[in-house]
Parts: C-alpha cells; structure tokens; sequence
C-alpha cells in the first residue's frame, strides 16, 4: 500500500505537509511553477506590507499635486487616489496568475498596521483567488505604557474584523512573545482564526559601528529554532480547533516528521530553499516517504499527534520536568 502524504491544512487539502513558506523566492510566478514541480504542497505569497502601499500612494498623491499646482486642467490625466493602487495591484495580479497556473493551493500573506489596511486588502485579496489567508502579525510591544493585555487585544480584535469580512480560512502567524501562549491560541480560535503559524521571527537590528547607524540585519534560520514551535504544538494539539503549521528551522524530511508527529498539520520553509534551492523539496519528500515506510506509517494523518502531550509516553517533557532533566543530564569536560 502506497503511503499518503496527504495533510488537511485549513480545511484545504495538501498533496503533502510541506508549504513554500513567505520569502523572496515565492514572489515571482516562475519560482512558484518551479516549486510546485519540485513537490510543494502548497504556497505562501511574500507578505503586502501596508506601509510599502501608503509609500507608492503617498508618491501618487504628489505626482497629482503637482500637476494640480502647474495646470489645474491636466489633472483629469492622473488616475484618483483611490482607483490608483499599484503595489496591491501587483500583487494580486500575482494571486490571479498563481491561481491559473498553479494546481497546489495559494496562500496570501498581508502584513498590516492600521485595522482599515488589514480589512481591506483582506478582502481585495479574497477577491483575486487567495485560497487562504495568512496574517502576519509583526508587532513589537515598544511602549512602556501599553499593557500585556492591552496588546493581546489588539490581536483579538484584528482576527475578529478580519473574520468579518472575509470567508477564506485565516491563519495566523505570530510570534512566541505571551505570558500565556495556549491562552492565546484559544482565544484566537474562538475570534474567527482557522490555524496559527508557529512562530514569526522577530528580526534584530543591529549596530553599524562604522556608520554609526542602526542596521537591519537578516540571518536565515537555524535548525535548533525549530524545537520551541515544537513544543508549543505538541501542547496545543488537539487542546485548541486551529490547524497548526510549524515555521522557523525546519530544514529536512526528519525536522518534518518530528513536526507531524507533534500535531501540525504543515510546515513552512524557506531557509533551506533559499540556501539549497527548490529541488530541495523533493529530497524532503522522498526523505519522507523512506521514514514513515521504515516506521510503518501508512499516513500523514495518522502520524499527527502522536507524540503530542496528550499522547506522549511522557506529557512532562514537555512542561517543567524537561527543564529539569536537560540541566542535570548536561555534561563536557568541565561538569
């Protein structure tokens, strides 16, 4: 009997559990076809970023000015602010095309910062085909006068307007920042969310003693990254009604199978693409296919969660008494 690879993500059904996780490499078509022959399940678009939209709007707006300023009567040539939209429009445009070439489901990213941004290009992005969405929630709790709670509200309330204005199922991808993380999650499911990415990356600046400037600075992710996503779906399986997909760190066919096992329904990579190119995928898959044989696996959906904490042998290598064990068990030449 041949073994299914097939993994249920979103209520949407994937030839297998690997995705093209959001990155560079997924914004242009022809990368998209490459990845859907090397095996994908399926496809997250790079994020729309509101702030990049307001930049071109606001450039749109003073190419109208001016021409206002110099001859009020050539102002009928310019399009109006509202109907001129070019890097949402490029974008979906991309969703359109992604949706006619390709067979694996699209996934859309947006990345908003007013709740207007979010809604509304939810909606344009439903719109154009997006089989999904995926918010991506990058906010760095900056003011001191801004409560724990005050902040998880405004992710309550983000999941709960978008809901509200679109059908698609919505996943979230946030980071691992909450006192209380499975409280979190539960909420976000009872706000209208279909799933939860685990974990954003919370990029670092840095400091360029040269320039004396502060500096972006991009580190493609580690395998060892991979192992809080794991812990906190093998806690959230079957505790909350959200698919689980794991992102950070996922590297091999190995770092994915540990993942299933945990209860997530995906993983989304993008590191080991960008190091090793698309073909990769097709390693991860065989990789795969040869473990869950020699482990007598007949399914994907049989492995998830099998070694969640509900079902591990020891629920409590999950919690406390891990930390415990990892201290007292370490040893090198000096211990």
């Amino acid at each position: 009997m041949k073994t299914s690879l097939t993994s249920d993500y979103l209520g949407l059904s994937l030839r297998n559990p690997i995705l093209a996780a959001a990155s560079p490499m997924t914004g242009k078509l022809e990368n998209l076809k490459v990845l859907e022959d090397a095996g994908v399940g399926g496809v997250v678009l790079p994020s729309l970023f509101e702030e990049q939209v307001e930049h071109e709007e606001m450039q749109a707006q003073r190419l109208h000015d001016y021409g206002a300023d110099n001859s009020p009567e050539v102002t009928g040539y310019f399009p109006e602010l509202t109907d001129y939209n070019q890097g949402p429009d490029e974008y979906l445009e991309l969703i359109r095309r992604a949706k006619e070439s390709l067979q694996v489901p699209v996934i859309a990213s947006i990345n908003g910062h007013s709740m207007g941004g979010w809604t509304r290009f939810a909606r344009a992005m439903e719109e154009a085909g997006a089989d999904a969405l995926e918010l991506n929630i990058y906010y760095v709790a900056a003011d001191h006068e801004q409560t724990g709670e005050a902040v998880e509200k405004q992710y309550i309330d983000l999941v709960d307007q978008v809901r509200g204005t679109v059908s698609v199922p919505l996943t979230v991808k946030v980071g691992p920042y909450f006192s209380s993380m499975a409280n979190m999650a539960s909420r976000l499911d009872f706000a209208g969310a279909d799933g939860l990415v685990l974990f954003n990356r919370f990029l670092q600046p840095d400091l360029d003693l040269e320039e004396m400037t502060v500096v972006p600075h991009l580190t493609l992710s580690r395998r060892e990254e991979m192992l809080l996503a794991f812990r906190w779906i093998a806690i959230l399986k079957d505790k909350v009604g959200l698919s689980l997909c794991a992102t950070s760190g996922v590297h091999d066919h190995l770092d994915t199978a540990r993942m299933v096992l945990a209860g997530a329904d995906a993983v989304a990579v993008a590191s080991v693409l960008l190091r090793k190119g698309p073909s990769h995928v097709s390693e991860m898959i065989r990789g795969l296919e040869l473990w869950m044989d020699e482990k007598e696996y007949e399914s994907v959906e049989q492995m998830k969660g099998s070694f969640s904490q509900a079902n591990a042998p020891d629920p409590g290598a999950f919690e406390r008494g891990n930390y415990m064990k990892a201290l007292t068990s370490f040893t090198n030449e000096w211990v």
